[in-house]
C-alpha cells in the first residue's frame, strides 16, 4: 500500500467534505434566521456522519455551532 497516496486521497476527500459541509450549513443557517426559525444568537446541535460499507465504517461526530451576532 502506498501510504503517501492514501494520505493524499484521504486529505482531498476531507477537504471536499469540509468545504461542502461549511457552505451547506451556512446556507441553512441563513435561511433559518431569515425565516424566523432561528434567532441570530443561539447554539445549534449538529452531527456529521462518515460511512463506508466497504470498510465497515460508521462513525458520527457530534458538536454545537454557536451563532452570535
Amino acid at each position: 500500500m502506498d501510504e503517501e497516496k492514501l494520505n493524499i486521497s484521504i486529505r482531498k476527500f476531507l477537504k471536499n467534505v469540509g468545504i461542502t459541509s461549511q457552505r451547506k450549513i451556512e446556507e441553512k443557517i441563513r435561511k433559518a434566521i431569515d425565516s424566523g426559525k432561528l434567532s441570530d444568537s443561539q447554539k445549534i446541535k449538529i452531527t456529521a456522519s462518515i460511512v463506508s460499507e466497504e470498510l465497515d465504517l460508521s462513525e458520527s461526530i457530534n458538536g454545537e455551532l454557536e451563532i452570535d451576532n
